[in-house]
């Protein structure tokens, strides 16, 4: 990224203002990154954890799978999934609040004995499954802000930081040198009216 600038003052103290900014923002921003990475990888955890305990309830109820072919499918389904926000470094992400089923009542008598364990099982079952989803979508948005907040600290501290010294350091040399230039100019200028003097008093 070239920075643009201009060999005087205003330009100097401009970037300066540039660079200090960015300076200040650096660690800030590196313990959100660091905040973020953490925060990830617990997401990344729980969701993980999630799953395997829904594929070993699945699993566990792996002897009924022959018995689901008679279960009422209307008896159980799901109204709505109930989750709020929460902040975390700066970012919105989804908390699991609860879900609520709509249940169709059925004749316990003349239905099979398995309906109100079946209707359970698909319960817990949900819950976990819609639980590992939110982690799941959690992870996501934290890991896409983490990279987000990689990408600016590495911008930070490898391109804007580095070029802007780069540009003071430009600057200060050509204004030294021009400096240097006009003593220079200043000093001939003096001995040649020194010079003309001694002449002319001859």
């Amino acid at each position: 990224m070239a920075i643009k600038f201009q060999y005087n003052k205003t330009s100097l103290g401009e970037l300066g203002k540039q660079l200090k900014m960015r300076r200040n923002a650096l660690p800030t921003i590196k313990s959100k990154e660091s905040a973020l990475r953490s925060e990830v990888k617990r997401a990344k955890d729980a969701a993980r954890e999630l799953k395997e305990q829904l594929d070993a309830a699945v699993k566990r109820y792996d002897y009924m799978s022959a018995l689901w072919g008679e279960f009422d499918s209307t008896l159980l389904r799901i109204e709505d999934v109930e989750l709020s926000s929460q902040k975390i470094a700066g970012v919105r992400i989804p908390v699991f609040e609860g879900i609520r089923f709509a249940e169709k009542r059925f004749n316990l008598f003349s239905s099979p004995l398995w309906f109100s364990d079946g209707v359970r099982i698909l319960k817990e079952l949900a819950e976990l499954g819609i639980r590992s989803e939110v982690f799941n979508r959690r992870m996501e948005l934290l890991d896409y802000a983490r990279r987000k907040t990689t990408q600016k600290v590495n911008l930070y501290e490898k391109v804007q930081i580095p070029g802007y010294e780069d540009a003071i350091r430009k600057i200060k040399r050509f204004m030294e040198d021009e400096e240097n230039l006009s003593k220079s100019a200043q000093k001939i200028v003096k001995t040649r009216q020194q010079q003309a003097a001694e002449e002319s008093g001859l």
